[in-house]
């Protein structure tokens, strides 16, 4: 599958998601999910497993910890972060929040400058990228070729 149709197949798993309400640590489409659940249930749809499971999480995790972990991890699975002037539909989108602080937002890139991700007290919504998003993008990663 070229990277233009992998794009494709992303988003349309991410909009199938469009609706699901938002629950901390959530990863089930229609049930719930949080902005990292959305992407764990997208991953599953492609590939049919996760290629980890996160240990549990406060929803403070990121101000707490420091670390990167969610950079880390999509490195781990999507390879090294591109350019944000490449980033693309379908391509995994990580925000930062505010500086110093870890990255702990995600979404997914989706066609005419928009992203769809879940956003806490309502649910997962496809949204403008809208510069006050695009300046917060701390990493944009492409999801692997399926095989």
């Amino acid at each position: 599958m070229n990277e233009t149709a992998m794009g494709e197949r992303v988003v349309a798993v991410a909009r199938g998601f469009i609706g699901t309400p938002y629950r901390h640590q959530g990863a089930v489409k229609g049930v719930g999910c949080d902005c990292l659940g959305l992407i764990r249930g997208v991953w599953q749809e492609l590939y049919g497993a996760e290629p980890e499971v996160p240990a549990p999480y406060a929803p403070d995790w990121a101000e707490r910890a420091g670390e990167e972990r969610l950079l880390l991890a999509a490195a781990r699975h999507c390879g090294p972060a591109l350019p944000v002037a490449a980033l693309r539909p379908g391509d995994l989108l990580v925000f930062r929040w505010r500086t110093g602080v870890a990255a702990k937002h995600a979404g997914i890139a989706a066609p005419e400058n928009r992203f769809i991700h879940a956003y806490e007290q309502a649910a997962v919504i496809e949204s403008p990228l809208v510069p006050c998003w695009r300046r917060r993008i701390a990493g944009v990663f492409r999801f692997p070729e399926m095989v």
